[in-house]
């Protein structure tokens, strides 16, 4: 019953943030008329003069309805507010009007003022100052009995109601510049990411179309059946970058959905990489040790673009030399190597393809496992070979 209640509660204002300010500042121009003609609550009101009270007539009626109804227009033209309130308020002042609730509008207007009032704020404050001295002129010559401390007195009260509305603009305009920044940054990380995936599927498969075609464009002419074998390895690595680009478009439309079978790639397809690099000619060695967990899908994409972005490597920079893929399933992390032997020290040289090399793919993977407090470390061997080694936590698909 009370989950319920508060439930409703929230709902209820939640809708009432949603709406125009103009309809919220209505509805309490609104309250505060009404309330200002309740006896009850005449004596809760502003009051300065202390004047004889002289009874009640129509310009009463409409002086009071000047110190609230205003209140309507507070957001939007909040010195008009305050002109129109105050002025109604020096009257009922000078004139000795019994006290009304709606004289409450004065705070509420010297509020808003504060709060929405962006030009001239310090003319206003001014204005405002004079105006006061001028009705505390006007009172003392009518005979009022309060003295300087209490009319100084008020006017810090309204002072300090001013700097609330003062200190509650700047708060919202720095709300709102830190909202600005924070989706700055969020879309500054989106596209780094974006980014990243671009770079890691286009860059591995075309690396791979790069290195059949060279293969298949040199048996041609001496061995088309080995030729035909490149051609067709060319066309499945070419099927699976579109598979992963349209995977990849599929999420970066606003209403894109991806289903569990064409999600993003996991480590059960790591062996799919291998073989794909095997197909290029790349001679690659794999080896996986320890049970396989079911991970997050962060971790296992991650683990997936190592492996990519080490065979790529693997296949612009060591074509034709030993690789060998290594994956550790532990308890608590998952450990992964992929290394290639170095040049032969006596014989031909080795013609490596001409891929152009953008140097972003491992600086990529260190802040993709950076974000899920992993490392990578990249480093040349004593061989002259090259060695990938990452440590990613486990994180359980829940």
């Amino acid at each position: 019953m009370f989950a319920n209640v508060t439930r409703s509660v929230r709902s209820w204002a939640g809708l009432w943030r949603a709406r125009p300010m103009l309809v919220k500042d209505g509805a309490l121009a609104g309250v505060l008329t009404v309330l200002a003609f309740v006896p009850t609550l005449s004596a809760i009101s502003a009051e300065l003069g202390d004047l004889p009270r002289r009874p009640s007539d129509a310009l009463a009626v409409v002086l009071a309805l000047a110190q609230s109804a205003p209140l309507v227009i507070r957001s939007r033209w909040p010195a008009a507010c305050l002109a129109v309130i105050g002025t109604a308020f020096a009257l009922h002042q000078a004139l000795g009007y019994t006290s009304t609730f709606g004289s409450i509008g004065l705070y509420l207007a010297v509020y808003a003022s504060g709060a929405h009032q962006v030009r001239f704020r310090r003319g206003l404050a001014a204005v405002s100052t004079a105006g006061y001295v001028v009705l505390v002129v006007v009172l003392h010559n009518l005979g009022s009995p309060n003295q300087v401390p209490d009319f100084l007195a008020f006017y810090l009260a309204l002072a300090v109601i001013w700097m609330a509305g003062v200190g509650m603009r700047r708060w919202r305009a720095e709300e709102a510049e830190r909202r600005r920044l924070s989706a700055d940054v969020a879309r500054a990380a989106e596209r780094a990411r974006i980014a990243r995936e671009l770079h890691d599927v286009v860059t591995h498969h075309v690396t791979a179309m790069v290195v059949q075609a060279d293969a298949a464009q040199f048996v041609v002419g001496t061995a088309p059946d080995r030729a035909g074998v490149g051609l067709a390895a060319i066309s499945d690595t070419g099927r699976r970058a579109l598979t992963e680009l349209r995977h990849l478009l599929g999420v970066l439309e606003a209403t894109g959905e991806s289903s569990p079978a064409d999600r993003t790639p996991t480590l059960g397809r790591i062996g799919d990489l291998v073989e794909q690099a095997r197909m290029s000619g790349q001679p690659v060695e794999f080896a996986e040790h320890g049970e396989q967990r079911p991970q997050d899908v962060d971790v296992e994409l991650a683990a997936y673009r190592v492996v990519q972005e080490a065979l790529t490597n693997a296949m612009k920079y060591a074509t034709g030399r030993r690789t060998t893929v290594t994956v550790h399933h532990h308890p608590d992390r998952i450990a992964l190597e992929v290394s290639n032997d170095g040049p032969p020290e006596t014989g031909p040289a080795e013609t490596a393809p001409v891929v152009p090399s953008g140097g972003r793919g491992l600086e990529g993977l260190r802040q993709r496992l950076r974000m899920l407090d992993g490392e990578l470390i990249a480093a040349g061997r004593a061989d002259g070979g090259f060695s990938v080694r990452a440590l990613i936590p486990s994180r359980s698909e829940a």
